[in-house]
């Protein structure tokens, strides 16, 4: 699979947040959407259970693992190790500010290094077999000029082969923010990246941060943008963001999925995972947002949080919120006939 049509949107990587069962049930609302593991160290895959950490369902595709790194012969093997595994795309972070990040001298930090970051992206395509290798960054760090580092890293990354970067429209400060407030202190300058598509066209360039409706994104995508990827919005409101995507994205025929028919087709999933020793709440807390706006929707946060689900009848009672909100939204009784006699 090629991901070049699917990076008109994307959900962004987030740690907690994309995890295998976000990515099921953000997949339930659109097949387009380019999605993102979260950050995965060359650590992790050097030291633990790679088999666990790279896990992820068939219909997760199409799906991009993203890694974090510096050292090129690291990222070598870490990226060795990660073909064949079906990832359609393979993702170097330069953009993450945290603490444990900066004092392993990867993701945003490698801002400071054009020639370093070039290096490590030269390394993961020599060992990728045919798997794209892209970037996601930041516009800059610290006390840098934007409109200087940008230029030059994006011209070291041109020079390392690489053509398809997505850089979040803010800076990240290394010292003095937390990682929460680097999403949101550092003011956006969207004009910044629309210039980095006109210096330098022959890139692919996606942009990042901030982006709270597809009416933003399809006027990035008119603007002469590759692609655009959506974070928080994504996940608080995912039928909002994502359910309409595949029509106004991508042009795709059909009807969007409703909330109350994910919500249902959920079930198979949830039952799978209980069985094997998932908790039900490890599914059901990135479901929270999935009638945002609708009434019933503070009901049905309260009972997918309720730690009754993770008992012998949990499925039941996820059923029962099921049913409660197909009451209150007078839907039909399409996803009450998928309930087990």
């Amino acid at each position: 699979m090629q991901t070049g049509g699917c990076t008109r949107l994307s959900v962004a990587p987030m740690m907690d947040w994309t995890d295998r069962h976000c990515r099921y049930f953000h997949r339930q609302l659109t097949r387009q959407t380019l999605l993102y593991t979260e950050m995965v160290t060359t650590s992790a895959i050097r030291h633990g259970d790679v088999d666990r950490l790279l896990a992820f369902d068939p219909c997760e595709r199409p799906l991009a693992l993203q890694i974090g790194g510096v050292e090129p012969q690291e990222l070598f093997d870490a990226v060795q190790r990660c073909t064949g595994r079906g990832f359609d795309e393979i993702n170097l972070n330069a953009g993450c500010p945290s603490d444990k990040v900066q004092a392993g001298g990867f993701g945003a930090v490698l801002m400071k290094d054009p020639v370093r970051a070039a290096a490590c992206l030269r390394a993961m395509q020599d060992a990728a077999e045919g798997i794209e290798i892209t970037l996601k960054c930041r516009i800059g760090v610290d006390d840098q000029n934007p409109e200087i580092c940008l230029p030059e890293f994006l011209s070291a990354v041109a020079d390392s082969g690489v053509n398809r970067i997505t850089i979040h429209a803010r800076k990240a400060w290394l010292r003095g923010l937390s990682p929460k407030q680097n999403r949101d202190i550092p003011p956006l300058d969207y004009p910044l990246v629309l210039r980095m598509k006109d210096q330098f066209p022959q890139l692919k360039i996606c942009i990042n941060g901030g982006i709270e409706c597809l009416t933003q994104a399809e006027r990035y995508l008119a603007a002469g943008l590759d692609g655009v990827m959506i974070g928080r919005a994504a996940y608080r409101t995912p039928a909002r963001l994502l359910a309409p995507v595949d029509q106004r994205i991508f042009g795709q025929s059909g009807k969007k999925m409703k909330p109350n028919q994910v919500a249902a087709a959920m079930v198979p999933y949830l039952r799978q995972q209980h069985r094997s020793g998932v908790k039900v709440t490890a599914v059901t807390r990135h479901m929270l947002g999935l009638f945002a706006g609708q009434s019933g929707a503070r009901t049905w946060r309260q009972m997918l949080s309720n730690p009754a689900l993770n008992g012998p009848e949990g499925i039941e009672f996820y059923w029962q919120a099921v049913r409660m909100m197909e009451n209150q939204t007078n839907g039909n009784s399409a996803s009450m006939a998928m309930h087990p006699a």
